[in-house]
């Protein structure tokens, strides 16, 4: 989910750029569009009055000039309109594709959660079924083995008891040496035995391996 929220940030960062970039690109567009309309205008006037043979020979000439020049103009501007239409085109089909990812990892984000949710949910009830138990339990070890077992869960991160299985401390992990094993091979069954190393209160089975 950490890395899902990070990815959506950065595409949501990527795509915010690439809208803009792709807006720029699009008022590039639309000016260039004008200016190639105004030359176009500008020629079809010039063209109409030279047809209609409207002005002196010397205005029906400079017409004709400015004519070859306008078209040459016009040549000009619709190279530059085609450079930024293709770069108006990749940039629109660059946001779709960061909108598509996005879209993606934020269906797999809510995809994520709901495991969460779904997972916690099924924990809370495990908790609840085997808390239930638990006034039963303490009322037949006693207070003071009561008391001592929220003193070593409180300092041991809710950790409080462990399983003593094949010679090790289900605890801290470690392997018990041959005196502790001594030790707690000759304790009463109902003698609190505790490990030297993380000091939890070990529970002794069969398979305890004393």
């Amino acid at each position: 989910m950490e890395a899902a929220r990070g990815e959506l940030g950065r595409l949501d960062t990527e795509v915010v750029n690439a809208r803009t970039a792709a807006d720029d690109v699009r008022r590039e567009l639309s000016k260039s569009e004008q200016d190639v309309q105004l030359v176009r205008d500008r020629a079809t006037r010039n063209q109409s009055r030279l047809d209609a043979g409207q002005g002196s020979a010397k205005d029906l000439q400079a017409l004709q000039h400015e004519l070859t020049s306008l078209a040459r103009r016009q040549a000009e501007l619709e190279d530059i309109e085609i450079e930024v239409m293709e770069r108006s085109e990749t940039l629109t089909a660059r946001v779709g594709e960061l909108e598509a990812r996005r879209s993606e990892v934020a269906e797999r984000l809510a995809g994520l959660e709901d495991e969460r949710d779904e997972a916690l949910q099924k924990l809370d009830a495990e908790a609840e079924t085997v808390s239930s138990g638990r006034p039963e339990v303490v009322a037949g070890v006693g207070a003071d083995l009561e008391a001592l077992y929220e003193k070593i869960r409180t300092s041991s991160g809710g950790f409080a008891a462990a399983e003593l299985k094949h010679r090790r401390c289900g605890g801290c992990r470690l392997e018990l040496n041959n005196v502790d094993l001594s030790r707690i091979r000759s304790a009463a069954p109902d003698e609190v035995v505790r490990c030297e190393e993380c000091r939890r209160i070990m529970v002794r089975t069969d398979e305890s391996g004393l």
